[in-house]
């Protein structure tokens, strides 16, 4: 029998930690919607030209929009934080965490494909600025705007099928995630 070893940390992370690991990563994953949201009404209320409309922290720090480095960072981040919390996720909430992880994954080399272009200074199509794949069909606003839905929304899926699992699903679980039946409402 082939056994394998995860680092103690990460058993950690997806047993006693899992609750706070997952909530931890939510907030950073609900603060970069904010961003775009933020970005999205700038352009879309307020008819901000798309150059100015650079979200809450873009306005005092400009470059944040710009880089992409730090867009590229944020694609690894959660690529990485949907690999690491895999393993506590069971049933059908394991299904839907990895639905995310599949369309983060695209995502992901989406902005691979713009840093090196921004590195090499050759951008798809001799165009002006770097340029991602589906890019060439949807504008880059809009576009990080789908992106961001289409990972957040089955995650979200994941993590509320996580929190109040079936009987089976609760058996197979390694964490304390699950809702307590002596909660109160709000809570769960």
């Amino acid at each position: 029998m082939i056994r394998t070893h995860r680092p103690r940390s990460l058993d950690l992370l997806n047993t006693r930690g899992h609750r706070s690991g997952l909530a931890l990563f939510m907030v950073i994953v609900v603060a970069h919607w904010a961003e775009h949201l933020a970005q999205a009404a700038q352009i879309y209320i307020f008819n901000w030209p798309i150059p100015e409309a650079r979200g809450v922290l873009g306005l005092p720090f400009p470059w944040l929009v710009t880089s992409e480095w730090m867009h590229y960072g944020y694609a690894l981040l959660m690529l990485v934080g949907l690999l690491l919390l895999l393993p506590g996720f069971t049933g059908r909430s394991r299904t839907w965490w990895k639905i995310s992880l599949g369309i983060q994954i695209w995502h992901h080399f989406e902005h691979l494909l713009l840093l090196l272009q921004a590195l090499s200074g050759m951008n798809i199509g001799g165009g002006d600025a770097p340029t991602s794949l589906v890019q060439l069909l949807v504008p880059r606003v809009e576009l990080h705007l789908l992106y961001n839905a289409l990972v957040f929304a089955p995650m979200v899926v994941a993590v509320l099928l996580h929190r109040r699992p079936r009987a089976d699903e609760r058996a197979a679980m390694a964490c304390g995630c699950a809702a307590h039946e002596d909660e109160p409402e709000h809570v769960r």
